[in-house]
């Protein structure tokens, strides 16, 4: 089950008006979100990882076309999705984090985090697996959600040290330091161990950029 589809049909749903984002007149793939020519959702094939992700979202994030995060819920099984609201802890993520098998990790940059709370590489207690709590929105909605949820105190942050820029050629004034969620969920993979779902999660990123990027100069 691809939880974030399912969280996109019931956001959806919900909605009062529709969606009128860049791009909203182009007829799009239900699922992968592309125009319908550029669809890649036979690319989207479930692999075998140790690592789960929650996608804390910005309310509007969810239905935007040029998320990212969806894309990791394509190759790992274990994605989860929820709305972030201002207000209320997410019951639902807090459940999740309980469980007994994860150990979470909030994911941030470290320079807007306690330095005590940093980590710079995956350390699992014995039988654990990575949780890696992405709060999913743009830069500026992510800092809100971060500095605004005080619930999300009680786990460690992971920071990632990217070796180069983002390749997110979609952004038009793009900002130093700041990665695609797909990106960044990649690099994590990559440090867990698990470089072949992490050059696969690039690769879907990487295609989806540049299909992207064409249809707009078409």
């Amino acid at each position: 089950m691809n939880r974030f589809l399912t969280l996109y049909a019931q956001r959806k749903a919900a909605a009062t008006t529709e969606f009128k984002g860049r791009g909203a007149r182009r007829v799009r793939c239900a699922s992968c979100q592309m125009p319908q020519q550029n669809c890649f959702c036979e690319q989207a094939i479930l692999q075998n990882s140790e690592c789960g992700f929650a996608l804390l979202m910005h309310n509007m994030e969810v239905l935007r076309p040029s998320n990212t995060g969806r894309f990791i819920a394509d190759l790992i099984p274990d994605t989860h999705a929820f709305i972030w609201q201002r207000k209320e802890p997410c019951q639902g993520l807090l459940a999740l984090c309980q469980q007994a098998h994860w150990q979470p990790y909030v994911v941030f940059p470290a320079s807007f985090s306690q330095p005590e709370r940093v980590h710079y590489q995956v350390e699992l207690e014995p039988k654990r697996k990575p949780l890696f709590i992405m709060l999913d929105g743009s830069w500026r909605e992510a800092r809100k959600m971060f500095h605004q949820s005080p619930w999300l105190d009680q786990f460690p942050v992971i920071s990632i040290q990217p070796e180069h820029a983002s390749r997110y050629g979609l952004r038009s004034r793009p900002i130093k330091g700041q990665w695609a969620t797909a990106e960044v969920a990649a690099q994590l993979l990559a440090m867990s161990g698990e470089e072949s779902n992490a050059k696969l999660l690039e690769q879907r990123f990487n295609a989806f950029t540049q299909q992207t990027l064409a249809g707009r100069h078409h």
